[in-house]
Parts: C-alpha cells; structure tokens; sequence
C-alpha cells in the first residue's frame, strides 16, 4: 500500500492552506473594524448602536442554539431582566453606567442558571417551552413589581461618566463604548468556541449520547453554556438601556424572544457573523420600513421565508459553505 497516494501537490502544503484560510479571515475583521470605526461619520450613531447591541443579544443566543444545540424561547428575560436592573441601578441608586451593565449581566447570569437549572433536565421541543413559561413569568414579574414602573417603564436614565472619565452624553463616545462592549462579547464568544469546552459543546449538539459514553457530564456543559449566554445577553441588555435612556416591557416580551431566533437564522445559526448580519438586517428593516406604510412584520417574515428557501444555511452560512468553511 502506498501511504502517499493522495498527498497534496507541490505548493499545497500548510503554508498554502494558512495563506487562504487564517490571514483571508485577519484581513476580513481589519476591514469590519475599520468600517465599524468610521461607521459613526456616516450614518445615524444610535441607529448604530441600536444593532450593535441587538448584534451582541444575537451572538449570545446563538452561543446556546449553534454550537450547543439548544433552542430557548426565553432569552428576552435576560434581555430585559438586566436592562431594568441596569436601569433602576443608575438612575435610582446613582450607580456608574460600567457597574449598573455588571449588575444587569449578573441578574441575567442568576436567572441564567434557575432557568438552565430546571430546563436542562429536559431536550427539544419540551426545553423549548419549559425556558418560554419561565420567560412569561419574568414578564408578569417586570408588570408587576414597583421599581419597573408597569407599562411606563424606567424613563430618562442618565448615560453618566464611564470610570469618570468618559462622558457618555457624547453620541460617539457613547458609539465606542458600545463597539468595545461588543468586541469584548465577541471576543468571548470566539475564545469559547474555540476552547476545549467549546469543542465538547459541539460534540454534544452533533451526538450527546456519544459524548456522555466518552464521559462527559453533559448537562454540566450545557448548564455552563447556558448561563454564559444568559450573561452575555444580559451585558446587551443593559447596554441597550443605556443607549436608549429606558427599560420596558418590550425587552421582555415573548416577541423579542422570536426577533433573536429571526435574527440568528436569517444571518446563519452556527456561525460567529451570522448573528451579526441577521441582526443587522433586521434592525435595518425596522428602522427604515418605519417610516413607510408597509407593515413590517409581514416583510420581515416574507424575506425571511425567502432566505429559508434559498439560504438553507442563513446568509453568512452560505456565503461560507461556498469558500469552503461551512459551520465554525
């Protein structure tokens, strides 16, 4: 037998593959960044923002369904759960903006781990909704309680001084803020997929019965994965109830628990872009289909019919499956 009979032709090596693989991808997110960074000087900054930060929400969702393959209906509770907390914490308690976004993230962290909790014991469709039922009973708890005011929300919140010395009233200093937290989130994501932990997660959504006979503890790994992304989530929360100066009853809403399942799938489930271009078309569509007499929730759902027909992968999965990268 011949070991070498397939062996790549001359030039092909390592070298070759690393020049059309990692550094295609370094100059990639150059480019992203740049963009991102002058971004601000040509179009709206809070528009900006606001996918920005629905960009995150959907990076975090999509930690949970894409690479450990859990499907939850109820992250609008770490939406919104940190976005009051982050909220009521600045405007009442006088807090820093830094430390009231930390605040929210760890509330959602905490519901993170009852919800994971008590829904992991449980797969498909029934963990589904088992995370929407303790989602609508965030909601009646946000109606219900006095410090999120009802229907009205928590209005005028102060952007204040990040670490006093960065005042966020400025609309681009408040831009970059929100492009570092984003990064930052990002950044997390990609290192976690690429962990060893990351690995398993993968190993679980594609055979769970097989990693659990390799002998890992699964439901410890989806526990984890779970409060991570709730955490995240919650850092967009709060992120968001900064830049727009409010918390309401929309961040906590069933409704936005469908909008970042729209938004994952659209852009590509499985992916590390993908959530970021679906959010991005997503946000767009609403802000410009606003202003217009079309109603934009049957726009939405017809453009997304369409890329189910003909990006089965979403968007950015099928713009990589065609350079050869396919699922991260």
């Amino acid at each position: 037998m011949t070991l070498h009979s397939h062996s790549a032709p001359a030039g092909a090596g390592p070298a070759s593959v690393q020049a059309g693989g990692l550094p295609l991808a370094r100059i990639g997110g150059v480019v992203a960044l740049a963009v991102l960074v002058v971004a601000p000087f040509i179009l709206y900054p809070v528009f900006l923002m606001k996918v920005l930060c629905f960009a995150l929400f959907a990076c975090a969702f999509n930690l949970l369904i894409g690479f450990a393959g859990l499907m939850s209906f109820g992250h609008a509770a770490f939406f919104g759960s940190a976005a009051y907390v982050t909220a009521h914490t600045v405007k009442v308690w006088g807090l820093s903006p830094e430390l009231g976004i930390l605040l929210g993230a760890l509330c959602a962290a905490g519901f993170g781990l009852i919800f994971g909790a008590i829904a992991i014991r449980r797969q498909g469709i029934y963990f589904a909704m088992i995370t929407l039922a303790l989602s609508q009973m965030v909601f009646f708890i946000a109606l219900q309680v006095p410090f999120t005011h009802g229907e009205d929300g928590i209005q005028a919140v102060p952007r204040g001084t990040l670490f006093g010395l960065f005042d966020l009233s400025q609309p681009l200093t408040m831009y970059y803020t929100v492009l570092a937290i984003f990064l930052f989130g990002f950044a997390v994501i990609w290192r976690t997929v690429h962990s060893p932990f990351g690995q398993v997660l993968k190993a679980i959504r594609e055979n769970e019965p097989r990693a659990i006979s390799l002998g890992y503890r699964t439901e410890r790994y989806k526990l984890m994965a779970f409060v991570l992304s709730a955490a995240l989530t919650g850092v967009a929360g709060g992120t968001k109830a900064i830049v727009f100066q409010l918390a309401t009853l929309t961040d906590v809403t069933w409704q936005m628990s469908g909008e970042v399942v729209l938004m994952t799938l659209l852009g590509g489930m499985g992916t590390l872009t993908g959530p970021v271009v679906g959010a991005a078309l997503v946000v767009t569509l609403e802000n410009y289909l606003a202003a217009t007499n079309l109603p934009v929730p049957v726009v939405i759902g017809a453009i997304f019919v369409i890329c189910v027909l003909l990006f089965r992968r979403g968007i950015a999965g099928e713009i990589l499956a065609r350079f050869g990268k396919g699922r991260s």
